[in-house]
């Protein structure tokens, strides 16, 4: 007998297809968004659930579902999945790392351009008929070549940000981390690191790439945005709730700091009402890692850690591999 999964979310058909040769799969192609004792339902006599990240794996969950034994996100970030419990029910999580590196550091960079050369706004301005010439103090924005790119998270995605600001703008790259990059690493992405408070007080153009977590939840407040500059950009390409979205509604309307660009927000797919007023802020629905290529990469990586698990007992990127050995 087949073992048995669940796709939480609508995917790729050739996924489900890969799947099918080696599960009994259930889709949910419809995409409805299942409350958690929905998912709990649905999972009745499951071994593996392919999850896209806004599925939430806790210890209620595994409680309801023992015979569960993977969740397979088809996202790099995994808080949606509380991976001590997990790890205490001998459920293994994994993740899709690096295949969509580039397409969210692009993403990251054209956000940040969009916000620093006020697009969004201009492109308003102009679809709404008010544009009666030009003039030399049209929609003044920040300069972004030979400016200070400062990046808050140093991973993969961080560094790429850090490559093409350096290499492609001649910008001045400076980070914090929770550890300092290797001296070669720090090299090739012509990188500096400084403290948080430095980090803020020089950026001109501020990018998140950190992953969430307890400690970095609100790790940029009303306390963070008053060290920025009045000229600077705020860009968020990492999770909601790293930012405190009303804290930054109301540095945006005070211009506190000069503009804001952001795709991912507390509590989303709502977006704090404020954000939505405001002319200094570019907004996108959680869109990093959209491409074709890579959104198809990034399933076919959750499809192969089920298959690696479940059939090979091999999963290819564990999160909590100790479940491997126990």
């Amino acid at each position: 007998m087949l073992p048995k999964i669940l796709i939480a979310r609508a995917i790729f058909p050739e996924v489900i297809a890969k799947l099918a040769q080696h599960f009994e799969v259930t889709t949910n192609q419809d995409d409805v968004l299942w409350s958690q004792p929905e998912l709990i339902v649905k999972l009745a006599g499951m071994q593996g659930v392919f999850t896209t990240g806004g599925e939430r794996i806790d210890a209620t969950l595994l409680a309801a579902c023992p015979q569960l034994r993977i969740c397979a996100n088809m996202a790099v970030g995994y808080n949606n999945f509380d991976l001590d419990a997990m790890s205490a029910a001998g459920v293994l999580g994994t993740n899709a790392p690096d295949v969509l590196t580039d397409t969210t550091a692009d993403l990251g960079f054209a956000l940040l351009m969009a916000t620093a050369r006020r697009m969004a706004e201009a492109e308003r301005f102009l679809r709404a008929g008010l544009w009666s010439g030009w003039r030399f103090d049209s929609f003044i924005g920040a300069e972004i070549h030979g400016s200070t790119l400062g990046i808050l998270g140093m991973g993969r995605i961080g560094q790429g940000l850090a490559r093409r600001g350096a290499h492609g703008f001649g910008m001045k790259v400076i980070y914090h981390n929770r550890s300092r990059l290797d001296a070669a690493i720090e090299a090739d992405c012509r990188a500096s690191y400084v403290g948080k408070e430095e980090l803020l007080r020089s950026a001109d153009h501020l990018v998140l790439v950190l992953p969430y977590s307890a400690a970095a939840h609100h790790a940029i407040g009303a306390l963070e945005l008053a060290q920025m500059k009045p000229t600077a950009t705020l860009v968020n390409i990492a999770r909601g709730g790293i930012v405190d979205d009303a804290a930054l509604a109301q540095a945006l309307r005070k211009r506190t700091i000069a503009a804001a660009g952001l795709d991912v927000f507390e509590g989303e797919p709502k977006v704090h009402p404020d954000l939505l007023t405001l002319p200094n802020v570019v907004l996108t629905p959680h869109i990093g890692s959209a491409t074709l290529p890579t959104r198809l990469a990034m399933a076919n990586l959750a499809a192969d850690n089920l298959i690696g698990y479940l059939v090979h007992k091999k999963p290819l990127t564990p999160l909590n591999p100790a479940v491997l050995s126990a």
